[in-house]
């Protein structure tokens, strides 16, 4: 019983560092905060596969993981990017950015649980994947403008409502007889994560920016191959005229 009750176990505890991040980030500690979401991130990763594993798949495990989703990687990384970022910008303006990025979010999340995605690929930017991205972009609003930060946050947003294809590495698996060692890879996750919070966030970030970059780069590829084939075709319609005539 224990067992089949372990993913959503993982997923309780994305939704709790979730929140834990949000309210670091409003006592001042905005690394550490960026650093519970990637700690989340993990047990996300984790939850599903532990539950293939098992063959304890459910419904009330697939919605209790989109609900935890959009707090910890909607929310969370949305208010850290507005506590260390946005608060000396337009109130307006700060807050409907910071706002956005859940609400697509939680859009991107919709479609993945209703409509039958591609063999092997996300539709659209994941979610944990943006969130990551965004709070550990967050650490370096020093180095960044404010208007970079709230730019980067519209186009995250845009990626995960986008139909732009990312790999999706979840049908990796974990074989059954190791799964008694998932908790021990948390705790040593936790443990590092707590001990090197603003080195090991700053790392990470780079991987995931380099996810995210991809489904921009084939979305500027998709558009220049558009432009090429209405140009082959306005170049074909006169010759197919002459023809005629």
């Amino acid at each position: 019983m224990i067992a089949k009750s372990l993913p959503n176990i993982f997923t309780i505890g994305n939704l709790f560092l979730g929140i834990i991040a949000i309210i670091s980030v409003f006592n001042n500690k905005p690394e550490f905060a960026a650093i519970m979401v990637i700690v989340a991130m993990l047990l996300d990763g984790l939850d599903g596969r532990v539950a293939r594993a098992l063959n304890a798949q459910s419904e009330f495990g697939k919605e209790l993981d989109s609900l935890s989703d959009v707090i910890s990687f909607g929310v969370a990384p949305a208010f850290i990017m507005y506590v260390v970022a946005f608060t000396d910008m337009n109130t307006a303006a700060a807050w409907i950015i910071t706002a956005v990025f859940p609400i697509c979010g939680a859009l991107r999340l919709a479609r993945f649980n209703v409509v039958a995605g591609t063999p092997g690929y996300f539709i659209g930017l994941p979610i944990p994947a943006a969130g990551g991205v965004l709070c550990t972009l967050a650490l370096f609003h020093q180095e960044l403008s404010p208007l970079v930060l709230a730019l980067s946050t519209l186009l995250l947003s845009y990626l995960m409502v986008s139909n732009v294809k990312y790999p999706n590495f979840k049908k990796i698996g974990i074989p059954k007889a190791a799964i008694w060692i998932t908790p021990f890879v948390v705790i040593a996750a936790v443990v590092l994560a707590v001990k090197f919070p603003s080195m090991l966030s700053k790392l990470i970030f780079i991987p995931l920016l380099l996810y995210a970059l991809y489904g921009l780069k084939k979305n500027v590829d998709r558009f220049f191959v558009s432009i090429r084939r209405k140009r082959s075709k306005s170049a074909e319609e006169p010759e197919s005229k002459t023809t005629t005539v």
